[in-house]
C-alpha cells in the first residue's frame, strides 16, 4: 500500500485551519500544521483530527513547532508571514514595508525546504505573493515546475461569483481569466469570459448585463479583500479553498488548467519574473505554461502589472 501524501502547512492561522479541514474532508493525505506560535497548531490539529469521523476519512493531523517536521513532505503550503507591520498604525505603513520582513521568512523557510523536502511541490500564499514566490524559489532551490503562487484561482472565483449573481446562473458555469498579478494590478480579461460556453458579449448584446455593470464587477473583484477587511473580517475561507484546488490537482494528477503565479521565461515578453497565467497542474507540477495572445490594451495592463512586481522585487 502506497504511503499517504504528506501535506505540511507552514502557517496554521485562519487559512491554515480551513485548509486542514478541507484536506480531511477530501481525504487528500496526512497533514502537519506547523506554526511558530507555541502549542496553537497542536490544538488546531487535535480539533481537526476529530472530523475524520464525520468526513469518512482517515487522515492523520498533527501539530508542530519544529521545521524538522517538513521532512518527507510531498506538498508544502506557505501562508506564514506578516500581513501588517508590527508597531505601525494602519496609516503609517504600506505593503512595501512587508517586503523585507517577509523576505526574511522566505529565506528561513527556503533553507528548511532545501534540507528536509527538496522534492516537494510548493504553493506560496504569503503576500505580495508574486514577489514572495520568486524569493522562496530562489532560497529553496526547488525546480521551477515545483513552485507556484496563489492568485488567479482565487481572483477568478470572486469574478465568476459576482457575474453569476448578476446573471442568476450557477457560479460554476461562468469561466473567466485574470492574469499578470495578484493585487490591485490584476488584469481581468473581458473577452475570455463565457457563461455555459456562451461568450459574455452575447449577454451584453441581450441586455442581461451592461459594460458599466461589468466594469463595476471588475472593480469589486480587485478590491474584494479590502471590502472584507472593511467589514471587520478577513478573507480566509475562499483563499483556502483555492489553494486546496491547486494542491488537489497536483496530488491527484488532475491536470487542471488553473491560473497561478509561475516563472515566466519569455512568455508575454517577460523573463526571470513570476506572473499569473493559465497553466496545467499535474503530478509533475507545472506541466504546461499557457501563453495567451493578448491584444494591445491587455498587453499594456499586463506589462504594468509585471513592472509593479519588478519594482517590489527590487526593494528586497
Amino acid at each position: 500500500m502506497a504511503p499517504k501524501t504528506k501535506i505540511v502547512l507552514v502557517g496554521s492561522g485562519m487559512i491554515g485551519g480551513v485548509m486542514a479541514t478541507l484536506i480531511v474532508q477530501k481525504n487528500l493525505g496526512d497533514v502537519v500544521m506547523f506554526d511558530i506560535v507555541k502549542n496553537m497548531p497542536y490544538g488546531k490539529a487535535l480539533d481537526t483530527s476529530h472530523m475524520n469521523v464525520m468526513a469518512y476519512s482517515n487522515c492523520k493531523v498533527t501539530g508542530s513547532n519544529s521545521y524538522e517536521d517538513l521532512k518527507g513532505a510531498d506538498v508544502v503550503i506557505v501562508t506564514a508571514g506578516f500581513t501588517k507591520v508590527p508597531g505601525k498604525s494602519d496609516k503609517e505603513w504600506n505593503r512595501d514595508d512587508l517586503l523585507p520582513l517577509n523576505n526574511k521568512i522566505m529565506i528561513e523557510i527556503g533553507g528548511h525546504v532545501k534540507n528536509y523536502c527538496p522534492n516537494a511541490f510548493i504553493i506560496v500564499v504569503t503576500n505580495p505573493v508574486d514577489v514572495m514566490v520568486q524569493l522562496l524559489h530562489k532560497h529553496s532551490g526547488v525546480p521551477k515546475n515545483k513552485i507556484v503562487g496563489l492568485g488567479g484561482v482565487l481572483d477568478t472565483s470572486r469574478l465568476k461569483y459576482y457575474i453569476s449573481q448578476k446573471l442568476n446562473v450557477c457560479p460554476r458555469d461562468v469561466n473567466a481569466l485574470i492574469v499578470a498579478a495578484h493585487g490591485n494590478k490584476m488584469v481581468p480579461l473581458k473577452r475570455y469570459i463565457t457563461v455555459g460556453g456562451i461568450p459574455l458579449q452575447e449577454f451584453i448584446n441581450n441586455k442581461k448585463i451592461t459594460d458599466a455593470e461589468l466594469d463595476a464587477i471588475f472593480d469589486r473583484t480587485v478590491n474584494t479583500a479590502l471590502e472584507i477587511v472593511n467589514l471587520h473580517a478577513s478573507p480566509y475561507v475562499a483563499p483556502a479553498a483555492a489553494i486546496i484546488e491547486m494542491a488537489e490537482s497536483y496530488i491527484k494528477d488532475l491536470k487542471k488548467v488553473l491560473i497561478c503565479s509561475t516563472l515566466l521565461e519569455g512568455q508575454y515578453g517577460h523573463s526571470d519574473i513570476f506572473g499569473g497565467t493559465p497553466l496545467v497542474l499535474g503530478a509533475n507540477g507545472v506541466e504546461q505554461v499557457i501563453e495567451l495572445q493578448l491584444n494591445s490594451e491587455e498587453k499594456k495592463k499586463f506589462d504594468e502589472a509585471i513592472a509593479e512586481t519588478k519594482r517590489m522585487k527590487a526593494l528586497v
